[in-house]
């Protein structure tokens, strides 16, 4: 292939990956290069010093005032009163310690046992929290009246606080207003992220009662901590109903007042979403409900679920059900806890391609047990897949570089003359049947695979400190010491050498620059995505050295 249509193919390459990219951000997506300002930044008017701390997180949410006066019930009652200290119950399962405040029965903590913690490894990932930097809960009541909320003080009823020998373990609280008890029961199981969270309203006055339980999850605005440049992904809410499927919003559309969702609904879940974690309220089926996304304060957000109980009477009691489940974005896991929570992994627009592709590395993964390994073998079985197209283009660039000496004698005989110059490597190209387009058939391959890997590596929380071997402890994270991206460098510099030699001498120092401006662009590209790129280069300059030494040969 002439080497001006390999550059203007990489360049055009680059120029759609920035057209899209700049797409992506200006519809509230999500950038692969620059991080999205109202996900890292306190919201207008914030300070660091506003951001509502573990003292006050509790007194600076509100309570949703009804479940009827509005689609989106975003009044709310003002609480200038400091918040009570109530005591913080730990419950310890095999995949999390929650702790669960008596003040409100809020869920103020969320630790991963089987998670790392980005920015410090040796810690576990900590996803729920009420401290100075991160303001993350979730909270429950009811409204409609005098009627316990996540504000009124709970008593714990004794029990087993861990598993122990058990596969269950339970919280009983208890709270009563008005003449209005709130039973909250609180159901970890073992191997399990969900959390059934259990709402029995007993009416103990002398009339009757229309209360509304609320669910909602309650977090600040910023990005989770550690984020990698090139590694930038969706943090905002998201809803899910069976008529309109999944929606989701940043943050800056709920401070805009921008969010378009359903208002309401019979089914679905409403969750908060960050990089490889979400955590989402499930109500029972079947149980009409509002759905609610509002600005609590300066840059602190709440997405809920308001469901009427109807009329209860004196002496009577209801039951509410539902499911929390916060944890990974393991496709397994959002499967079994609800259907369409497997949408909260964003592959981007090439989810058509992603998502086979992640189905193919799991049944690799099945078998190998080794992601890196994992890796290794679908890019053998994407080559395989591809050999007889590539190796079609791999015999026009092999013939391409044979009659080079013949395409230099047209370019010198002909180069004041550009019309008579194509008309003759036309000429050449028809009598020696090669197709000049034919050697860029790989790259318009690559680039879609390419794409819907990157996604995948950004969205499959099972990549997450997944080790390969020696010094990569994480294929979801650049290589700390940037190995691949120069094997890749060395391994484009020696597939140059097989290809036509420029003429032109300009031409030339563009392309022995080519495997280093790569290999400086790749530095922050995970380092999975990387073993895929010099796996794929070294097969290619392997089958592309022995089709050319065939057609030498034959010569």
């Amino acid at each position: 292939m002439d080497i001006k249509r390999t550059v203007l193919w990489v360049i055009f390459s680059l120029s759609l990956l920035f057209l899209w990219d700049n797409w992506q951000r200006s519809n509230g997506h999500p950038s692969m290069f620059f991080p999205n300002p109202a996900a890292t930044a306190p919201a207008a008017g914030a300070s660091p010093a506003s951001t509502p701390a573990a003292a006050n997180a509790a007194a600076s949410t509100d309570v949703p005032q009804s479940a009827s006066a509005q689609a989106a019930p975003a009044s709310a009652v003002p609480d200038t009163a400091p918040a009570a200290k109530g005591e913080l119950i730990t419950i310890t399962t095999d995949l999390v310690k929650a702790q669960i405040d008596t003040m409100g029965g809020e869920l103020v903590h969320l630790e991963l046992l089987k998670q790392r913690d980005t920015v410090d490894p040796t810690k576990n990932l900590v996803l729920f929290d009420s401290s100075a930097k991160r303001v993350y809960l979730a909270e429950t009541g009811l409204i409609g009246g005098p009627f316990p909320n996540h504000k009124s003080p709970f008593v714990a009823l004794p029990g087993a606080r861990s598993l122990d020998n058990g596969n269950q373990v339970q919280l009983v609280l208890e709270s009563t207003e008005g003449g209005v008890k709130l039973t909250k029961t609180f159901t970890f199981k073992r191997d399990d992220y969900v959390i059934d969270v259990k709402h029995t309203v007993t009416n103990d006055t002398g009339a009757p009662i229309s209360p509304s339980l609320y669910l909602q999850l309650v977090r600040d605005g910023n990005a989770p901590e550690g984020e990698q440049r090139f590694s930038h992904t969706f943090t905002g809410a998201a809803v899910y109903t069976d008529e309109q499927k999944y929606q989701n919003f940043t943050f800056d559309k709920i401070e805009n007042g921008k969010a378009d969702y359903d208002k309401s609904a019979k089914d679905g879940w409403i969750a908060i979403v960050q990089h490889y974690f979400v955590s989402a309220f499930i109500p029972q089926n079947n149980a009409q409900r509002e759905i609610f996304a509002k600005k609590v304060s300066n840059n602190l957000y709440a997405i809920g679920n308001v469901l009427p109980l109807g009329t209860i009477a004196p002496g009577a009691s209801v039951t509410m059900d539902a499911r929390l489940f916060s944890g990974p974005q393991e496709t397994v896991l959002l499967e079994n806890a609800a259907p369409g929570l497997t949408l909260v992994k964003d592959y981007g627009w090439l989810k058509v391609i992603a998502e086979p592709i992640f189905w193919l590395m799991t049944q690799i993964h099945h078998v190998l047990g080794n992601w890196g390994w994992t890796i290794i073998a679908l890019t053998i079985l994407i080559k395989l897949a591809f050999f007889p197209l590539s190796a079609a283009s791999y015999r026009s660039m092999a013939k391409m570089k044979k009659v080079t000496p013949k395409m230099t004698a047209i370019r010198e005989r002909y180069k004041d003359k550009p019309q008579e110059m194509n008309k003759e490597m036309m000429q050449l190209y028809k009598t020696e049947k090669i197709n000049p387009l034919g050697g860029c058939l790989p790259i318009v391959i690559q680039m879609p695979i390419f794409f819907a890997l990157y996604h995948v590596f950004q969205a499959s929380v099972e990549l997450r400190n997944a080790p390969w071997l020696g010094w990569i402890h994480d294929l979801a994270a650049p290589d700390p010491f940037y190995i691949l991206p120069v094997v890749m460098a060395v391994a484009m510099f020696a597939q140059t050498k097989l290809n036509p030699p420029p003429p032109d001498p300009m031409q030339a120092k563009v392309m022995m620059f080519m495997p280093l401006i790569f290999s400086v662009m790749f530095f922050f590209f995970p380092a999975g995505l990387v073993l895929y790129w010099v796996t794929n280069t070294l097969m290619s300059i392997a089958q592309q050295w022995v089709i050319t030494r065939k057609i030498v040969d034959a010569k």
